[in-house]
């Protein structure tokens, strides 16, 4: 097994979460898109009160002792904070085709059966908006370029579920992305320094 990367195991709310972003230099490794999955177990039942740090580290022995890989995704967002995992700067592990190119945001939930457009799911869902929203800005990426990780050709199930719009995060994330910068940037244009 090669070596485990360690993970940060913080949580932030999404304005410190943009914050975090900004102060990162992206030099060994650069992300060309956001992969967008769901957790489907937990599920928001099995998670009331959101992630911890302990859940964290759980996860940790999950995908390092069970699953043998060397990394996870990079986000864990619940409906109270974006919790970053694997250090948004080195690639992680989420999806078989997209591990070296993209970002991999994981949404607590199991969005063919929780509600993505109201309760908990919804702030699930603008917590997910908002970290994408932060990467984007930070990165350059057209949030059209996001992808749902049901596309990638190698993978077999509808993750992040059937309730998930990539068109409908697209655009919010987009209006976040105008709502929070000037009207004049250009979500294709990282933010000036």
């Amino acid at each position: 097994m090669s070596q485990w990367k360690p993970i940060l195991g913080a949580g932030f709310e999404a304005e410190a979460f943009d914050t975090y972003c900004q102060s990162l230099s992206w030099v060994q490794w650069r992300p060309s898109f956001v992969a967008l999955h769901n957790t489907a177990t937990p599920d928001l039942k099995m998670r009331p009160n959101g992630f911890t740090a302990q859940h964290m580290q759980n996860l940790v022995g999950y995908y390092r002792d069970k699953c043998k890989w060397r990394a996870g995704p990079h986000l864990f967002v619940d409906d109270h904070l974006i919790w970053v995992f694997t250090p948004l700067t080195t690639t992680g592990r989420h999806s078989p085709s997209w591990n070296a190119s993209a970002i991999g945001v994981e949404m607590l939930g199991n969005y063919d059966h929780d509600r993505f457009d109201r309760g908990r799911g919804l702030s699930v869902r603008r917590n997910a908006v908002s970290a994408i929203a932060s990467l984007s800005a930070v990165l350059g990426l057209d949030p059209a370029t996001l992808r749902l990780h049901k596309e990638d050709p190698e993978t077999t199930h509808d993750c992040p579920g059937s309730r998930v719009s990539k068109a409908a995060v697209v655009a919010e994330v987009r209006a976040a992305l105008k709502k929070r910068y000037d009207a004049d940037h250009d979500p294709g244009d990282p933010l000036p320094a």
